[in-house]
């Protein structure tokens, strides 16, 4: 090793030191140890593998789940100098061969690929002839099936090992229970390895949980009394659509960032985000992972999050500059029912995945004791309406029978049929005169989906068919005319769904051999679910603390600034209840900015803005239009 770790870390990084476990991890790596690093989101862990293998000969094989994680970090280094390729999907295979090929011959220092690819067998031959110096396995959590983010391909990543058995493994994570971190040594086959874990404490990111009936009027006030960046979680792609343009009407710039959107339309709202030309981004989960903006002000989960982890990990892309952040949790008093129908009543117990095993071979004509070779072209709304079962649950079931390796489903799988009018009603109506053959369907489909003039709008090719007395494929048929004649966006994405069945028909026997599994990670998911309430309706302990106590850290101080702290302070704190009349009887009087309040009132910045975020919760002030605050009573 010519160059030492802190030299490469302030010529490529700029930084004259590292950060807690950085430096430890780095010098475990070199010495040839396998490693398992878990630091918080923000905690630098992309360095930990990227300066060891800069540090010696060869190249690192850099194992990733997202396609936007790669292409940021690829570009990170590349902007430093250091020569990096992504195989990512969508690109042919002559490419992909001549980018491996620079990775053999080139002197390229780091190759990223998915999970997926590195599946490929003549993906695996090349990797096995390079001159491998680290293997790195990025958001490590995935890998395990007790996991939020369990993807099934992680579980074959120990190829690497087989493929390069002296090279040293390092698997990273910013969110991991004991029984995940179990998991990741197991499946990697960890030789001996050396387990770093940071605290994963975050003393300038407030965490809080309002409860208001107006959830949208409490998200408007939020980013009104943010000046920076923030992001707004939700679940589905239909209301990224539905609050950004909320924002936007109400003088916020604001964008929607989902899965079904274009590379293009997603790296143009990246850009625009990044650059500070848009201030709000209201996204699914997956937006924000890996993406180096370190001035978010503050992250608002719109709706409950399926697990304390996932909350965790998205909440921690606040405050990544080390500046003061929020991290709030609207909640209105239907969310719970509403958590349980998304996450509970949809679980598949073995008696469901033994009668849907059944169903899909009958389906098939698949006879007992046979196995079929080759794909099946599978439509789940004609499976589903069959035999008269839950969209829902067959989703979920077929889910488990690929990922105990029973049948294997295309990538595409998706349960989702997706309408969107782009035409103005006036010229919808003129579309439906000269086209009254089609006039039926069109306006079942206006009927039964009110919001399909404003959002991408999931639909039931099945049920329209009912309705309008007519058949599926006429539906389909209908709605992909209008779409040509763009009239409306159509995506039909079940379609394009295969199946192959990768055992011999046994039935129960076949479901027997995993039902323990099934057991299993329904009592996780029912737990994952109860952490979240009980972190909802917790009134006592600290939030911060009460996050930390989850993963493990349990000497953990109380914040003192999460809305359970405040309370309790509130309970005997006469100077706050003094400051909190004093600004009431100010806005009484006339608007004003903070930044008048401050100077008025001649107190500390950080306290005068805590009370007026405590008064805006309480429904006691409001924000204008100018950003200036004033009393609702």
């Amino acid at each position: 090793m010519n160059t030492s770790p802190e030299e490469i870390l302030q010529k490529y990084w700029g930084h004259s030191s590292f950060r807690g476990s950085q430096e430890e991890i780095i010098e475990a790596v070199l010495n040839g140890k396998d490693v398992l690093a878990m630091l918080p989101t923000g905690g630098g862990k992309s360095v930990c593998y990227q300066i060891p293998a800069i540090a010696q000969d060869g190249i690192c094989v850099v194992v990733s789940p997202l396609i936007a994680l790669i292409r940021d970090q690829v570009a990170g280094l590349k902007r430093r100098g250091i020569k990096a390729v992504a195989l990512t999907g969508g690109i042919s295979f002559n490419e992909a061969s001549t980018l491996l090929d620079n990775c053999l011959y080139g002197g390229y220092r780091f190759l990223y690929l998915s999970p997926e690819r590195l599946q490929q067998s003549w993906v695996q031959e090349r990797i096995g002839q390079m001159n491998v110096n680290l293997i790195a396995i990025d958001e490590a959590h995935c890998i395990s099936q007790w996991g939020i983010d369990f993807r099934p391909a992680y579980l074959k990543c120990s190829i690497l090992r087989e493929l390069h058995p002296a090279v040293p493994c390092i698997a990273l994570t910013a969110t991991a229970t004991n029984r995940v971190e179990k998991d990741i040594l197991e499946n990697l086959s960890m030789f001996s390895p050396e387990v770093f874990k940071d605290s994963f404490e975050r003393r300038n990111l407030i965490y809080r949980v309002i409860k208001k009936e107006n959830k949208l009027q409490q998200m408007l006030q939020l980013c009104k009394g943010i000046k920076g960046s923030v992001i707004v979680y939700v679940r589905s792609r239909r209301r990224t659509q539905e609050l950004s343009r909320e924002l936007t009407q109400h003088g916020i710039e604001a964008m929607a960032f989902h899965g079904g959107m274009t590379r293009n339309e997603k790296d143009d709202r990246l850009r625009d985000w990044l650059r500070d030309r848009v201030r709000v981004m209201v996204a699914t989960s997956a937006f924000g992972m890996g993406i180096d903006k370190a001035d978010v002000d503050l992250v608002i989960h719109y709706e409950l999050p399926e697990s304390v982890e996932s909350y965790f990990q998205e909440a921690g892309r606040a405050g990544r500059n080390g500046e003061r952040a929020d991290a709030v949790l609207l909640v209105n008093p239907e969310d719970e029912q509403r958590l349980y129908h998304q996450f509970i009543s949809v679980l598949p117990d073995v008696a469901f995945v033994r009668h849907l095993y059944n169903k899909l071979n009958n389906y098939f004509q698949i006879a007992y004791g046979r196995q079929e070779d080759g794909a099946f072209p599978f439509n789940f709304n004609a499976f589903c309406n069959t035999y008269d079962l839950n969209p829902a649950l067959v989703y979920n079931g077929l889910r488990l029978l690929d990922q105990n390796s029973v049948i294997s489903l295309t990538q595409q799988f998706s349960q989702k049929t997706t309408v969107y009018f782009t035409a103005s009603k006036g010229e919808i109506f003129e579309y439906l005169d000269a086209h009254p053959g089609m006039a039926v369907i069109l306006q079942v489909l206006l009927r039964t989906y009110g919001g399909v003039f404003d959002f991408e709008t999931t639909v039931n090719p099945v049920l329209l068919a009912k309705k309008a007395e007519t058949t599926e494929d006429e539906v389909v048929t209908v709605l992909r005319k209008a779409g040509a004649d763009g009239i409306l966006k159509f995506v039909d994405e079940q379609r394009d769904t295969e199946i192959t069945f990768l055992l011999p028909r046994e039935d129960d026997r076949t479901i027997n051999t995993f039902a323990h599994k099934i057991h299993e990670l329904n009592r996780i998911k029912i737990q994952n679910v109860e952490a979240v309430l009980a972190y909802v309706n917790n009134d006592s302990l600290c939030r911060s603390v009460l996050l930390l106590n989850y993963f493990g850290e349990k000497s953990a101080q109380a914040c003192g600034l999460c809305d359970v702290c405040r309370k309790k302070k509130k309970g005997s704190g006469k100077e706050e209840a003094s400051l909190d009349a004093h600004i009431l009887t100010l806005v009484r009087e006339r608007a004003l900015s903070s930044q008048s309040l401050i100077d008025t009132l001649g107190g500390e910045r950080e306290i005068v803005l805590r009370e007026l975020q405590y008064l805006l919760e309480e429904g006691k002030i409001r924000l204008t239009n100018n950003n200036e605050y004033t009393a609702l009573s």
